[in-house]
């Protein structure tokens, strides 16, 4: 080895970054090897030299975030967080991809400190970041005050080419350039390499100039092995206030390796005993034993602490100073922060006789924003249609970050990842809208949602054939079943607009569950009996029948209305049933057997479930003797209540359907 030099010393670091993710893919024997050593220069130059963060204390609010969202390149960022001093030892490093480790084969918000996201898919990295630096530059512009800018900080991401392909990725680096996120930088690991081969076998796009006309700052770095340039492109990208920035930075995928370096053979698979130690021996590594970290490496890395821990304390009195001069508003800022703020009622009461669930949804989500300050969101392009805008605020801008609405455009799966970043930066709840049918669009964001256990909100309007005219392509049909599918989501379909306020509330209240309120276009009724108990259990008795009943009818949405309507026109036949509004599988399932069975009781067998979608699903809560009226076939394009009518959702046709099941189950 050359002689420990202060330059060499960042050199050898680099190098124990290498060899540890050497070591730990091959203890693991699985992992992707190729990404962490073309890209450990850039990586150790953001968190050895770059980032403001404490790693005593990962959740620090003015750190800056760092999301890899090359998130199969996953050792390089835990070695770093080892490195630098978070909660991930050396025996974290040994059970890399493990059960039960807190090093999963992919970044895991939550299972590991100084983790921000989870970024499996490839692409929903960079929306995140963009979410993330919207959401710092918005409490910025709304906590700081005078020389008290007690939010300051920067978002940071390393992405490969295959982020950059993806559709989502492009989405929101779109919109980041619109707005102007001067404190968003991107390093663009580009090797060039992709699982398949080369990136030019699918990709000849001039990725410097696409993003320009975007509106970013591009930066180009030929060696990403020299430390003192990329070093100085971060630099250059922190001094650019108006633009984010993308700095390309040429790597060689698998960096060392003397057979498989520059290839896709290193991509993702580990090298093998033999090509690991002549991987160390390229980069003149002459440590025996795995896992080794020369001393003069933990004395460099030890400097990180040391910082974080003095950036921490400055902000601390900093933040004295503020709660000492604007006291109400430092209070905010934190419970905000820690996502404390409830929501108990609400005081919009509905007098009209019949409104539509998703114009409900307006008023209440209005309301909810007058009480909670942290919330902001928007919809993709179809605000006017979702009744998303919140109605005292305005929309954000690149000269002004302080509005509550965002323009999110045609972008509806960007829209629904950057909502995930927003509300993992903290301070914020966020929410977003679109149609139903547009959420197969967005389905690989609110999975994510749903994984990280972030509690935003989606707002899915026409929700049903009774958009009428717009056709199938409009008319959802397994979208509710689709969504009902994915674990800890709440899927809440309201019956009318007090129903809607009761979705709303839970969504608000929410911790560790994102909620999806699935709101009709077409005017209902404003229901009497409508329980805000009964939506946050999911099912309950809307309608008693007059005598014992002999059967029960189970509806969602709209079709409450019309369940409630066949109820009498039995009733006028001597036939008596129950009528249970169920807007929520999901908090149903959580209650206890007894009370399950207080609504559904198991002695009747004649239950009949009314809805405007798939009936996959509904036998759980019909039984084996009861029945369906739904749909499973694509719609049609015509007037709604026409459609409806041709397809039995009619009062006559249900009372029709229940005598039928009735007289079957003789």
């Amino acid at each position: 080895m050359k002689p420990l030099t202060k330059e060499n010393i960042s050199e050898l670091s680099v190098t124990t970054v290498r060899t540890l993710s050497i070591d730990s893919v091959e203890y693991a024997q699985h992992g992707h090897l190729g990404m962490p050593l073309g890209a450990a220069p850039m990586a150790y130059a953001l968190f050895r030299n770059v980032l403001k963060h404490n790693p005593k204390n990962p959740k620090w609010y003015d750190r800056d975030r760092f999301v890899l969202s090359s998130g199969h390149g996953s050792i390089l960022q835990y070695t770093l967080l080892h490195l630098t001093g978070y909660d991930v030892s050396l025996s974290d490093l040994k059970n890399f991809r493990k059960l039960g480790s807190k090093t999963p084969g992919h970044p895991e918000v939550g299972y590991t400190p100084g983790v921000e996201a989870t970024t499996g898919p490839l692409g929903q990295g960079l929306p995140m970041v963009v979410g993330m630096a919207i959401a710092e530059r918005h409490l910025a512009a709304k906590y700081n005050k005078d020389d008290l800018n007690i939010v300051d900080h920067y978002t940071y991401s390393i992405c490969g080419d295959g982020d950059l392909m993806e559709g989502v990725g492009q989405e929101a680096m779109s919109l980041a350039g619109h707005l102007g996120l001067g404190k968003l930088i991107v390093l663009y690991d580009s090797n060039d390499i992709c699982s398949d081969g080369s990136v030019t076998d699918s990709n000849t796009e001039n990725v410097q100039e696409k993003y320009k006309t975007m509106g970013w700052q591009t930066i180009l770095v030929e060696d990403g092995n020299d430390l003192e340039k990329i070093q100085q492109a971060i630099e250059l990208g922190k001094k650019e206030t108006n633009k984010p920035t993308l700095i390309e930075v040429k790597t060689v995928i698998g960096y060392g390796s003397p057979n498989l370096s520059g290839t896709e053979h290193i991509h993702s698979n580990p090298v093998g005993e033999k090509e690991a130690q002549l991987i160390k021996q390229q980069y003149g590594w002459h440590f025996e034993d795995p896992f080794h970290i020369p001393d003069k490496v933990k004395e460099d890395f030890s400097q990180v602490l040391s910082n974080g821990l003095d950036n921490e304390n400055k902000w601390n009195e900093l933040f004295k100073q503020y709660q000492q001069k604007y006291p109400a508003l430092a209070t905010e800022f934190i419970r905000s922060m820690e996502n404390e703020i409830e929501i108990n009622e609400l005081s919009t009461e509905f007098t009209e006789e019949k409104v539509a669930t998703r114009s409900a949804s307006g008023t209440v989500l209005n309301e909810i924003a007058s009480k909670v300050p942290s919330i902001i969101g928007g919809s993709a392009d179809l605000a006017s249609s979702n009744k998303t805008t919140l109605r005292d605020n305005e929309f954000m801008t690149k000269e002004d970050y302080r509005g509550s609405n965002i323009h999110f455009g045609v972008r509806e799966f960007g829209m629904a990842a950057i909502i995930n970043g927003i509300a993992l930066h903290g301070g914020i709840k966020g929410y977003c809208g679109t149609f139903l049918v547009f959420s197969d669009y967005m389905r690989s964001a609110i999975r994510m949602s749903a994984i990280m256990k972030v509690p935003v909100t989606y707002v899915f309007t026409h929700d049903s054939i009774m958009l009428g005219p717009d056709g199938p392509t409009h008319q959802p049909i397994e979208h509710l079943i689709s969504l009902r599918a994915m674990p800890n989501l709440n899927v809440i379909r309201p019956a009318d607009a007090n129903e809607t306020k009761a979705a709303w509330l839970i969504a608000a209240n929410s911790k560790k569950t994102p909620t999806a309120i699935i709101l009709g276009r077409h005017d209902v009724p404003v229901l009497d009996n409508a329980s805000l108990e009964g939506v946050q259990k999911g099912g309950y008795l809307i309608s008693e029948g007059a005598e014992e009943a002999t059967g029960i009818i189970i509806a969602t949405g709209s079709e409450v209305e019309l369940a409630i309507k066949a109820q009498k026109i039995l009733e006028s036949k001597n036939i008596f049933v129950n009528v249970v509004s169920m807007p929520s599988w999901e908090l149903f399932n959580q209650q206890n057997e007894d009370y399950k069975n207080s609504v559904l009781p198991s002695n009747l067998d004649n239950k009949l479930a009314v809805e405007m979608g798939s009936d996959i699903g509904w036998r759980e809560y019909i039984g084996p003797k009861g029945d369906t009226i739904t749909i499973n076939t694509f719609g049609d394009s015509g007037n709604g209540q026409e459609l409806a009518e041709k397809l039995g959702f009619t009062p006559e046709n249900i009372a029709h359907r229940f005598i039928e099941l009735k007289e079957r189950n003789l």
